[in-house]
């Protein structure tokens, strides 16, 4: 980063995010019930982030549309919990508590979607966030496909 943009994580905060409802439903809905999960569950990042990734899979035009959709729903539902965690805008949201990986996939969808409709000023900001978040959650998610993430 250079000094016109300081590191706005740099700090000893550390958010661990309590842990999301909906995970234990998506583990044992499958696939066949994940849409009635996200109705029960309209506050997880990570079913957001979910259906942001499954609509990664595709590359056409209208599914990248609906994966920023689905990810910026999920990437505000992760800032609303956060500021409820006590994050003022700065401190780590570390990928090693699985709670946080929520809001740091749908972050990731959110680069991607963007970059993928030419809004390339968000997709920057958006890596940027992320990295400055979770250089851990960064590496995992830039090295990994959506169907390994699933």
């Amino acid at each position: 980063m250079d000094a016109t943009h300081p590191n706005l994580m740099a700090s000893d905060v550390v958010v661990h995010l309590p842990e999301d409802p909906a995970l234990a439903e998506i583990q044992e809905s499958g696939r066949e019930g994940f849409l009635g999960v996200v109705q029960r569950h309209p506050e997880s990042s990570l079913c957001w982030a979910l259906l942001a990734e499954g609509c990664l899979r595709s590359d056409d035009l209208g599914s990248s549309i609906a994966a920023y959709a689905y990810a910026r729903t999920g990437y505000h539902r992760g800032l609303d919990v956060l500021r409820r965690s006590g994050w003022k805008g700065s401190g780590q949201v570390p990928w090693e508590h699985e709670p946080n990986r929520g809001f740091l996939r749908a972050l990731w969808a959110l680069s991607q979607a963007a970059s993928r409709i030419d809004e390339d000023h968000e997709a920057q900001r958006c890596r940027q966030f992320l990295r400055d978040s979770s250089e851990t959650a960064y590496t995992v998610l830039s090295s990994s496909s959506a169907e390994e993430l699933s």
